[in-house]
């Protein structure tokens, strides 16, 4: 599993008495641990991310770059893109990506053509990202409030909900960074979000695929998972960050109704 580091836990689900640690290939450890142990936390709310998080957009967004710069005369597969462009905003991308195929294009154009394909693709294929309903009714059954939040217009956030069939899973718990007037990696968003599901930070965590979600959560001082991003370069390289592969793989940490702290030293 790839993870930056993530205990499976041996015990039952109301006491933790034996984790085994692993760590990620790609994490250099100096010192393999100082120390490790669990700090008792109950769990309250799951604050999600939106695109590339809850919804399986990220990858869409991918193919439809991919597609309008092939169109334009580049020759890009989809590992070279997802590896080279990280998310932001969508002008600042399709720049980045004029610069480094060296295509003579305007950029209003590209970004006409990128829109158009990207909302082709997401009216037939935007789906919840793997484990994320099951997950949902999880919470559901837990009575572990979530809710979800994202850098984009509500109406955006609404609209990705609406067409992966989530939306009525979500009515009443969407948050935008435009009613915080606070966008990631700026903490104010996480703490609005858990202000108004009535919850102290501690008693959240936050799930996000981004590196500067990541960081977004680390500001906040909230417990922070990040879901393996496309770009295998942005993962976050924080301590106390656990990295999952899917969804459901938060599952351990809630049953324990604990949280994970330790001290390692990284290069």
């Amino acid at each position: 599993m790839a993870i930056s580091y993530t205990y499976q836990l041996l015990s039952s689900f109301h006491s933790v008495n034996s984790i085994i640690l692993y760590i990620h290939p790609a994490v250099k450890i100096k010192h393999w641990m100082k120390e490790v142990f669990m700090t008792e936390k109950k769990i309250k709310c799951i604050i999600f991310d939106c695109e590339g998080t809850l919804v399986d957009s990220e990858r869409l967004c991918c193919e439809a770059l991919v597609n309008v710069l092939n169109q334009l005369g580049a020759h890009l597969t989809f590992a070279q893109v997802s590896n080279h462009f990280e998310g932001g905003k969508i002008a600042d991308i399709l720049f980045q990506a004029l610069e480094h195929t060296n295509i003579n294009a305007d950029l209003d154009l590209l970004e006409n053509l990128y829109r158009d394909k990207v909302n082709e693709l997401f009216q037939q294929y935007l789906s919840p990202m793997d484990g994320a309903i099951e997950l949902l009714e999880y919470l559901r059954q837990q009575g572990i409030e979530y809710c979800v939040t994202s850098n984009a217009p509500k109406e955006k956030i609404s609209s990705i909900l609406q067409r992966s069939g989530l939306l009525p899973l979500f009515e009443g718990r969407i948050f935008s960074a435009f009613d915080a007037n606070s966008w990631k990696p700026e903490p104010d968003l996480i703490r609005y979000c858990a202000m108004n599901m009535g919850f102290l930070l501690q008693e959240c965590i936050y799930v996000d695929d981004s590196a500067k979600g990541v960081e977004a959560g680390i500001n906040a001082e909230v417990p922070t998972v990040q879901l393996a991003p496309l770009n295998p370069q942005g993962f976050s390289q924080a301590p106390n960050v656990v990295v999952i592969d899917t969804l459901l793989e938060l599952k351990p940490w809630l049953n324990a109704h604990c949280w994970p702290s330790n001290e390692c030293v990284y290069d």
